[in-house]
């Protein structure tokens, strides 16, 4: 419905506005690169490897920020009235994930980034990491192994190379 939205109204827009579009689709949560990649390839019909190199880099631009800023954004939202039930939700979902992450730190969050499915992108990465301590240079070091290796996935799926995972997509 809204991948619809979205080819409808830049389907037929300059080049430019097309790889925008795929760079701020990649940097969004829950969507993030997984959803650009095959917007932007096979929507778009922008070349895989200029698509694969946007949205790996869209979807890395947000991680420091959220690496820095979460744990005082949550602690905000749970001061809030309206915020509180959000920031509770961060905290659990973080939870949820961080025995996984622990077990293996560095490169167990790299894997945790890199599988494809929705919910374990770079934000849901960003956001363990952040609340479980680990250290900035290691979560950056990680997620951007899992972006990579995420970003090659979808992209080798949307080529057809992997043909046989697209329900992954």
């Amino acid at each position: 419905m809204i991948t619809k939205f979205i080819i409808e109204t830049f389907g037929g827009a300059a080049a430019w506005v097309k790889y925008l579009v795929t760079g701020i689709i990649s940097m969004l949560p829950i969507v993030e690169l997984r959803g650009a990649i095959p917007v932007g390839s096979l929507a778009f019909k922008i070349p895989w490897y200029w698509c694969y190199i946007l949205c790996v880099l869209g979807n890395l631009l947000p991680i420091p920020f959220i690496l820095i800023f979460i744990k005082r954004l949550i602690a905000w939202f749970k001061t809030t009235k309206r915020l509180k039930k959000l920031g509770l939700y961060l905290e659990a979902k973080a939870a949820k994930n961080t025995a996984k992450i622990q077990k293996y730190e560095v490169f167990g969050l790299m894997l945790f980034v890199a599988i494809p499915l929705p919910m374990t992108g770079a934000w849901t990465g960003a956001l363990v990491a952040a609340l479980t301590g680990m250290k900035f240079k290691n979560s950056m070091i990680s997620i951007t192994g899992g972006v990579i290796i995420a970003g090659a996935i979808v992209t080798l799926i949307c080529q057809g190379v992997l043909g046989f995972l697209s329900f992954l997509i």
